[in-house]
């Protein structure tokens, strides 16, 4: 299959960055890694959620729209495939978890502004793992503010998720389950994933592999 911008999506500790870093070097692809870890807000948020989940959401709009319009206007002539780590409406999906109604109701008409400018990815992979995986792959990977996570908190991003995928109807989403799957320590998993992605060529809708 023929891909000039690759998504690699998936809940908080499904690996997400790790497989996209990896099968970028393979490609030779230009890599978009989400830009998190300096914001502010995000350790403030997961003390108290109530008090800094309209600041945190914004500001990640703000930085997710001028990495991506910078990103992906921008061409590089050595390089034929994009790879990214994150979509844009993943700032949609987290909006709805975090927000009251009322603040959700005015982050979404700035949000409708601008992703209509947004180029849409040719193929949209999901990393789906369960949440006591996740809640497992979290822990190990030590970040400070991430250790008091809920799994009632990712299961609403989860479901966010597939809501998002049902409701749009323009792109190829590919849901991978990779439960029994361990890609970074693994050579050989890494490769049934990506040969799930690669085999064929994916029809806009819904798809779901089990590996």
């Amino acid at each position: 299959m023929d891909l000039s911008y690759l998504v690699i999506e998936g809940n908080i500790g499904a690996g997400k960055t790790s497989f996209a870093k990896k099968i970028s070097s393979e490609l030779n692809a230009k890599l978009i890694l989400e830009q998190f870890a300096d914001n502010p807000f995000l350790p403030k948020f997961y003390k108290e959620p109530d008090k800094y989940s309209f600041q945190l959401e914004l500001s990640f709009l703000a930085e997710r729209y001028h990495q991506l319009n910078k990103e992906l206007t921008s061409r590089d002539l050595f390089k034929t495939i994009t790879v990214a780590d994150y979509y844009f409406m993943k700032s949609l999906i987290f909006a709805r978890s975090t927000l009251k109604d009322d603040e959700y109701n005015l982050y979404r008409q700035i949000f409708d502004i601008i992703y209509k400018s947004i180029p849409k990815p040719d193929l949209y992979v999901y990393l789906h793992q369960d949440i006591p995986r996740l809640k497992k792959n979290i822990k190990k990977r030590g970040r400070d503010y991430e250790q008091d996570i809920s799994e009632e908190y990712l299961e609403k991003l989860q479901n966010g998720y597939f809501d998002f995928f049902k409701k749009q109807e323009d792109i190829a989403f590919l849901i991978i389950d990779i439960n029994t799957l361990d890609f970074v320590e693994n050579q050989d998993d890494y490769e049934k994933i990506k040969n799930v992605i690669f085999q064929e060529k994916y029809k806009k809708g819904i798809h779901r592999q089990i590996i």
